[in-house]
């Protein structure tokens, strides 16, 4: 099963939500297709549909409720974040192995630049020793996913003192770049992860 890239370069968070919505729509009327959209976001902090307002501790930014699963996230510029518009019901893949999938393509994107992660088992997102790295939000209806992950490439950390990451108290976050000590092009990156996402998802 072929699917379709589209890498939106730089884009706000509502117009990127506007065309996940119309693309989930096509995947539904027409199931071999299947999309994975890249894109990096104008500062924002997006909250889960179960996510605790408290969270927030500063406005630093615009605030957007969503849809998808998890608390209190920050997107921004140099955070690399992949929304898959994929069809689980006609892949037959459950929701927990997709997220386990989703967590196996930002670890083997990872290590590919020499970065050894984990998933805590009481945790969430994908983390490097006791320093999170990325997040995962994901949103299934109709058996059809939207939103996703975001890695931290090489994005302001400082908007994250603003909030309580994924309601998680204490959190340390980081970022690719701060952990290699040297800049990995977005680009090359992007491109890893599509490799690695039909590895994974196309095989």
């Amino acid at each position: 099963m072929l699917t379709q890239v589209q890498d939106l370069k730089k884009k706000n968070y509502q117009e990127t939500l506007i065309i996940q919505e119309g693309l989930r729509e096509q995947v539904l009327k027409n199931p071999g297709d299947e999309f994975i959209v890249l894109v990096e976001h104008d500062h924002v902090y997006t909250l889960g549909k179960n996510a605790n307002s408290s969270n927030i501790l500063n406005k630093a930014c615009d605030i957007i409720q969503t849809a998808r699963g998890g608390d209190v996230t920050y997107h921004g510029p140099g955070q690399l974040v992949a929304y898959p518009i994929i069809n689980l019901k006609m892949r037959k893949i459950g929701v927990k192995s997709y997220v386990e999938m989703v967590e196996k393509l930002i670890s083997d994107t990872l290590i590919h630049y020499g970065l050894e992660s984990h998933i805590p088992f009481k945790e969430t997102g994908v983390w490097v020793e006791d320093r999170k790295i990325a997040s995962i939000g994901i949103h299934v209806s109709r058996g059809v996913t939207m939103h996703g992950l975001a890695i931290n490439i090489n994005t302001d950390l400082s908007y994250f003192e603003n909030i309580i990451s994924c309601g998680i108290k204490g959190v340390k976050m980081t970022t690719v770049d701060k952990e290699l000590g040297k800049k990995i092009a977005m680009n090359d990156i992007k491109k890893q992860l599509i490799t690695n996402f039909n590895k994974i998802f196309n095989a």
